[in-house]
């Protein structure tokens, strides 16, 4: 029978997992080599380093997954080193990344009065995050510019703007990978991407968002421009630097900020638990019998915001429309309020994700909307429409 190690954090790990195996649950931040002594395959999130000091006692080990996108944390060049196996489960949070993105836009649009299908919005990386992303920007007809210049060099069917039409535009929302420079070797690291330099020449009226890796953005030159300058573009962090020793200074400059929590939709973490099993299955040779439906729960509004949702009516714009439907799935502001108040408080950044409560993404959302254009627009959104036909 194979042993089975597995964050805690992992919804329906123990459902999934318990058909493979010996499956048992470790608590992320409190597992030890010793811990590996007999383990065969270790299962984690990105809170778990997977280092060579993690790995000095696992003679058994074979596979190791994490259920997340990223894979910063796994030391894989130690892991090839040693013949184990390892897969990360990219794209399974991607939908949720891109509804975050979208909601940050419809608030600050609220906030600030302005539409921001009427903005141009340039997606850095368009791997699976900024691909999602894309398709819900040209769902809501806003102008989109991607860049991408690796994927360019290996896809000759993508073209990628210029970095000078990135920064051109009117919102940047930045979805890559975290790629450190190796004395030039490297022709697109992502390191301190937005540098002094370039947070300089970014305008007033522009906006920056962060959901990829927090050292994309060079967190201490961004705390200087917004310390010194009273006329500084609008910022909206999710992914900071040195997680979870952030710089708390920067909070009061920004607009949004949250703990890393763009992509923990129940849906996402979910999907990332499924992924992993769906290899771990591949890797023993064995069927994959478990559907990730299996284990949704129903969705239902509460009764205050259905109440909500029910004022929505024909004669409102499509922003409204659109901004009501998205606030009833997720309110962001709620998010950023409650990290400002727990972390004036507490340095414990880790502690918001760990105990992060449950968000769905939209499709869950099941609402009957009578105009048209905002039935077809919330459609192509993903939210799902009641009144259409089977």
């Amino acid at each position: 029978m194979t042993t089975i190690l597995y964050d805690d954090n992992m919804p329906y790990a123990r459902e999934y997992f318990s058909t493979l195996g010996d499956a048992k649950a470790f608590i992320a931040g409190n597992i030890n080599p010793q811990d590996l002594a007999n383990c065969e395959a270790l299962l984690v999130r990105s809170t778990t380093q997977v280092d060579a000091k993690l790995l000095a006692n696992s003679p058994k080990l074979k596979f190791v997954a994490t259920a997340t996108a990223g894979f910063n944390h796994l030391a894989t060049d130690e892991l090839e080193r040693r013949n184990i196996q390892w897969y990360a489960a990219g794209g399974c949070n991607a939908n949720a990344v891109a509804e975050y993105v979208i909601a940050a836009l419809f608030h600050l649009g609220n906030r600030d009065e302005f539409d921001p299908r009427s903005k141009s919005v340039a997606v850095v990386g368009v791997g699976n995050v900024g691909k999602a992303l894309c398709r819900l920007l040209r769902a809501l007809d806003i102008e989109v510019v991607t860049y991408d210049p690796p994927r360019a060099k290996r896809d000759p069917s993508f073209h990628s703007a210029s970095f000078e039409q990135v920064l051109g535009a009117d919102i940047i929302s930045l979805h890559t990978p975290l790629v450190k420079s190796n004395g030039g070797e490297n022709a697109y690291p992502t390191e301190h991407m937005f540098d002094k330099n370039v947070l300089s020449r970014l305008q007033p009226n522009q906006i920056l968002i962060n959901a990829s890796r927090g050292e994309v953005v060079d967190n201490t030159a961004l705390l200087t421009l917004l310390s010194s300058s009273r006329q500084a573009p609008t910022f909206v962090l999710d992914c900071w630097e040195n997680e979870p020793e952030i710089e708390r200074a920067l909070i009061p400059h920004l607009a949004l900020c949250t703990a890393h929590i763009a992509g923990h939709s129940l849906e996402g973490k979910a999907n990332g638990t499924h992924m992993v099993y769906e290899r771990l299955c591949a890797h023993l040779n064995r069927p994959a019998t478990l559907k990730l439906e299996d284990f949704l729960p129903p969705f239902e509004l509460p009764a205050s915001t259905l109440k909500t949702l029910e004022s929505v009516n024909s004669h409102d714009s499509i922003q409204t429309i659109v901004s009501q439907c998205i606030g009833s799935m997720y309110d962001i502001e709620n998010d950023d309020s409650f990290f400002r108040r727990y972390m004036a408080k507490s340095t414990s950044f880790a502690e918001i994700r760990r105990q992060y409560p449950v968000r769905r993404e939209w499709y869950a959302l099941k609402v009957s909307i009578q105009q048209q254009k905002a039935a077809t627009v919330l459609r192509d959104l993903g939210f799902t429409i009641a009144n259409d036909r089977p």
